[in-house]
């Protein structure tokens, strides 16, 4: 049976699932297919390719319908869909940060950012950068958040650094939810 694109993609994403980013490869893929390597190769050409696929069908998860109106408000939830998707497939946000895919789901929600963000008023200069500094923030925090189940929370001694010292309480803190809206609000709040 002829497999496609779509049948190595899914399939990547359910070894995703099952093992972790590290155990997906061309071999495991066409061994849960049961078609030879080549055929893998075929669809996705090479490893980074199929992680740019992988990674534009997790951002296929951010659902654009039924947005806010208010330009900010758009992309906070936009942004919060953003989270959920990653969120979605184990080690999304690695998959994701490993990439650069130019695809169209990668490409339509970095649009609804972009437009949110310039009908939110900000300069084109602004919104670009602000739309990079929303996508790192978010996938370096769920990366965190998705090692929390292989880790422990650290504890260490700050020395003689008292400012360390003083924020440790919070810093040892897991409320992902929280950290993500206070800093997506920094991130969308006018400058002073």
């Amino acid at each position: 049976m002829t497999k496609s694109q779509e049948d190595v993609v899914r399939t990547a994403l359910e070894v995703l699932h099952d093992e972790g980013a590290s155990g997906v490869s061309m071999r495991a893929i066409a061994a849960r297919l049961g078609v030879r390597m080549n055929t893998v190769v075929w669809h996705a050409k090479s490893k980074a390719r199929l992680e740019e696929l992988m990674a534009d069908a997790i951002v296929a998860g951010v659902r654009l319908d039924d947005l806010p109106q208010p330009g900010r408000d758009r992309a906070a939830e936009i942004a919060a869909r953003y989270r959920r998707a990653l969120l979605a497939h184990r080690d999304g946000a690695t998959v994701v940060a490993g990439t650069y895919a130019a695809e169209p789901a990668t490409l339509d929600v970095a649009e609804a950012l972009a437009t949110a963000l310039l009908d939110a008023g900000l300069p084109a200069r602004e919104a670009a950068w602000t739309l990079w500094a929303i996508i790192y923030f978010v996938l370096g925090l769920v990366q965190e958040e998705q090692a929390l189940p292989a880790r422990t929370t650290p504890t260490f001694d700050p020395g003689d650094r008292p400012a360390l010292r003083r924020l440790i309480p919070s810093l040892a803190e897991d409320s992902f939810d929280a950290r993500f809206t206070h800093g997506l609000d920094r991130l969308l709040s006018p400058p002073a």
